[in-house]
């Protein structure tokens, strides 16, 4: 089912000119946003198609006000904002957008069976490449808190709860660099180019979100004990 939706994809998103031909054709946005992990957004047809016609040239463009970066990415990634070069008629680029969503299905289904596998697995083709931006460490670490499953990962492997992202955000991003630190001895997220350091983080996740799973379920089996004792 994957194999033809994908081929479907690559034979077809050559004739989509505009934002609206992509919105219009359920099949091909259904692939496009899932290469993003934009699949739920399936039928959010104007949100969808606001976030492609803005594109990611303009500070006020729809993708850039939002927190999630993932946005950014799928309308850079077909390019119909104002100033912007069509990526549809691109067979390099819509390749490599079949190959995200490849990627996207198999973390998917690894996530039915273990939620912490799946953001261990995006954060190794993400945080890689993030790090390896060549942009400030600030403006990486504020690209990291607007990635749910990058945020999930570091709040985790650092201890930090998740109602740490009501307070302020520069607060936050000194609360990551100090608990950063603590952890590897650097604050940078450049640290994360490479591999043993990517490692180390992704194995420091998942062993706490595993510690953080037992430990729910013996406060699970605690309260259901007192319920049939009571």
């Amino acid at each position: 089912m994957r194999v033809r939706e994908h081929q479907y994809f690559l034979d077809n998103i050559g004739d989509v000119k505009s934002a609206s031909d992509l919105v219009s054709n359920r099949r091909l946005l259904s692939v496009a946003l899932g290469a993003f992990g934009l699949q739920d957004d399936i039928d959010s047809k104007f949100f969808v198609q606001k976030i492609l016609q803005d594109g990611t040239k303009s500070d006020d463009a729809l993708a850039n006000r939002l927190a999630d970066a993932r946005y950014q990415k799928f309308s850079d990634a077909f390019g119909f904002g104002p100033g912007e070069v069509r990526k549809t008629g691109l067979q390099t680029n819509m390749a490599e957008v079949v190959r995200l969503s490849n990627l996207e299905a198999f973390e998917a289904s690894v996530g039915e069976q273990e939620g912490s596998m799946r953001i261990a697995l995006f954060a190794q083709r993400e945080l890689h490449e993030l790090a390896s931006q060549p942009i400030s460490d600030d403006a990486k670490w504020f690209n990291l808190m607007g990635q749910p499953p990058l945020r999930q990962m570091f709040e985790v492997a650092l201890g930090l709860p998740s109602s740490f992202g009501q307070i302020n955000l520069d607060k936050q991003l000194g609360v990551f660099r100090e608990k950063l630190q603590a952890v590897t001895g650097s604050s940078e997220l450049t640290q994360f180019t490479d591999p043993d350091g990517l490692e180390k983080i992704t194995t420091r996740y998942l062993a706490r979100a595993q510690i953080n799973e037992l430990s729910g379920r013996s406060d699970s089996s605690s309260i259901a004990l007192l319920l049939l004792q009571s």
